[in-house]
């Protein structure tokens, strides 16, 4: 599965930059009322990039299942310009604990966090995109 490709990131726009990192480009679509980049852009394309992080990390567990978001935490640090691409990480005992809930119980919470910047470099969000996944039965 490509993240880009669901409707609504593809709707949205999202894609992937030259690195691999999934990105919006700098199109005033994008903007808000103050000429930047809007918050629902920036909250979008951390969401995706949380997705596509599972799915590179853990998309061949060797069953099926459904992830859904439970929770988002975000905090907005400065104003994007242009393109936006977001980078997603997780610790790596979060991996252990997770994969040995899953296995053991058929569903875990996990957590993936996700730094928004945009083409200058300017730092403008950083998230906690926390994900159900459960067993498909």
């Amino acid at each position: 599965m490509d993240v880009a490709k669901l409707p609504f990131n593809a709707l949205i726009g999202v894609g992937r930059g030259a690195d691999g990192a999934l990105a919006l480009p700098s199109d005033p679509k994008y903007g808000n009322h103050l000429g930047t980049v809007h918050a629902g852009a920036l909250l979008t394309l951390a969401e995706a990039a949380s997705g596509d992080f599972l799915l590179r990390e853990f998309g061949d567990l060797g069953f099926p299942v459904v992830p859904v978001v439970r929770r988002m935490e975000a905090k907005f640090r400065k104003p994007a310009q242009g393109a936006i691409r977001a980078v997603a990480t997780m610790p790596a005992e979060a991996r252990v604990d997770f994969l040995a809930a899953l296995t053991g119980k058929g569903r875990a919470l996990v957590s993936v966090n996700v730094e928004v910047h945009d083409e200058s470099g300017t730092h403008a969000l950083s998230s906690t995109v926390e994900w159900f996944v459960a067993k498909r039965e």
